[in-house]
Formats: structure tokens, sequence, C-alpha cells
């Protein structure tokens, strides 16, 4: 288990994923190694071996490790991962300017600046409360955000792109392919209807 859910030991989490407990939903989230699929602890599929799963306390920690959200529990709609809530106010605001888009149009270290920390402190705060980096953490919330219109909407894709934050259809197609290793059209062909 990753060092940053200090408060969540192994066996506490596996006992929550075989459970299914809803109340650890959002609290961490639950790695396979033999799949590099990430999954909420709430999701129906078989559970995996004991020995392929490993517990983070972020979706974006997961992605940071090179898995890949579930496309059955869909972690983008996870309730947000209360695991460091409370324990510093700077990574609390950091997370709530980064789900306005702060990284859209500023630099981590104008994200820093604005928070009134150094850009090196608030790379380790993350690591610390969230397991993963600003940048991975907003790229993880484009990502989500576009997940959601397109399972949500018949919006275009440059609409879905640009309502999520990206630059370019470009950039967004890439980091969706690069996420989820389907193209976005592909994604929306395969929802049920």
């Amino acid at each position: 288990m990753d060092d940053s859910i200090s408060a969540l030991d192994f066996e506490t989490c596996d006992a929550a994923r075989l459970r299914r407990d809803a109340a650890f939903d959002g609290v961490f989230f639950i790695a396979v190694k033999s799949t590099k699929i990430y999954c909420r602890p709430v999701c129906r599929v078989r559970s995996p071996l004991r020995r392929n799963v490993e517990f983070y306390p972020s979706a974006a920690a997961c992605e940071e490790r090179g898995f890949r959200p579930c496309l059955r529990c869909r972690p983008e709609t996870a309730p947000f991962s209360p695991a460091w809530n409370g324990t510093k106010s700077t990574v609390a605001r950091a997370m709530k300017l980064l789900e306005k888009g702060a990284l859209d149009e500023l630099t981590v270290g104008a994200l820093a600046e604005k928070l009134g920390v150094g850009e090196r402190h608030l790379a380790r705060l993350f690591k610390k409360h969230v397991g993963a980096s600003p940048t991975t953490v907003a790229k993880t919330i484009r990502v989500q955000r576009a997940k959601r219109l397109l399972d949500e909407t018949d919006l275009p894709m440059t609409e879905i792109a640009w309502r999520s934050g990206f630059q370019s259809l470009r950039r967004f197609n890439a980091v969706f392919r690069e996420t989820y290793r389907r193209a976005p059209s592909e994604v929306r062909r395969a929802l049920p209807e």
C-alpha cells in the first residue's frame, strides 16, 4: 500500500474492497496490477486476487502510476476523496482552484504563488496528501470531466474538449486515449443507450 494513505492500512482497505463497502467510496482507489485498471471500492467486477491489488488515495495517484480508469464503476463519479480533507488548508484551496480549471490558464508556479507557497513546496504537499502532482491532478480532472460529458450529453467532441479545459481537440484526444486506451468516440459508441 502507498505510504500516503497512512490512516488506512492494507488490511482495512482490502476488507472494504471485498465487502464493496460504500463508506470507503472516494476514500481510496483500488489499482489492479494485472490489468493496469483502477476502480472504486464499490465496483461490481469480480474481485481481483489480493496479491494483484494496491491502494491509492486518489484517482490521480493511480493514473500517475500508469493505471487507467475502470469503464464499469466510473471512478470519475466517486465522491471526492476526503483522505486529505482538513489536514492542509493549502491543499484544499489548491484542489478547489484545480476543479475550477486553474491550470487551464496558470502554470504550477503561478498557482503556488497564488496560494502563497513555493512551487516545490506545493509539489511536496500534493505528493504527501494526494499522491500525485498538481499537473496530474489537473489532467485527471479534465479527463474525468470529459468522460462525464461523453456519458451524459450529445455534445460534439470539440465542445467536450473545450468545456473540459483542453486547449485543443488534438490534446484532448491524446490525453483521453492515454488514460482510457480508447478514443473518445470509441467510448461514446460503447455506451449503452
